[in-house]
């Protein structure tokens, strides 16, 4: 019962996008995504997302499009999944941050990709095909097709030093 309502849920959810963003919204066969997928797209007449066919987006993965986001065939996307192709501007101290507008650029993500949970996927990023990219990165630029990122962190660890009084 549960995959009978999952189908409800996905067909509903893209007449809704196709209805609200129209052109703007391009999807390919077998568009599957579990709760909290979010979509928004600039009223902007470029903005554009394209996703392609069998492509799976796991709960809570956002796309947030001003400029061009493309998404090619067999792409699986974890939780927690955040694509941005533009960012704040921030450089006049005269002005708010949230009154300065937005650089944009494209983003990129070829055929074939994994990407993990909770990755952050910014404008300007052109993930080559058959890449992974691995839980909690940051991607900006372009990565190169069959590549691993994996976020290396290290941690310090220190004993408490508990007060006796």
């Amino acid at each position: 019962m549960n995959r009978v309502l999952n189908k409800v849920y996905e067909f509903i959810l893209i007449v809704y996008y196709k209805i609200i963003y129209k052109k703007s919204f391009i999807v390919g066969k077998k568009l599957r995504f579990r709760k909290g997928f979010l979509v928004r797209i600039s009223k902007n007449k470029k903005a554009t997302l394209r996703i392609g066919n069998n492509c799976f987006f796991n709960s809570d993965c956002h796309i947030n499009v001003h400029n061009n986001i493309i998404i090619e065939d067999n792409c699986i996307f974890g939780e927690n999944v955040k694509v941005y192709d533009h960012n704040h501007k921030f450089n006049n101290l005269n002005i708010p941050i949230y009154k300065q507008g937005f650089s944009e650029g494209t983003v990129i993500i070829r055929e074939g990709c994994w990407i993990a949970s909770n990755v952050v996927i910014l404008k300007g990023s052109d993930i080559g095909q058959h890449c992974v990219i691995g839980a909690g990165s940051i991607i900006s630029g372009k990565i190169p097709k069959n590549s691993i990122i994996k976020t290396v962190q290290s941690l310090s660890i220190e004993k408490i030093e508990h007060n006796e009084g």
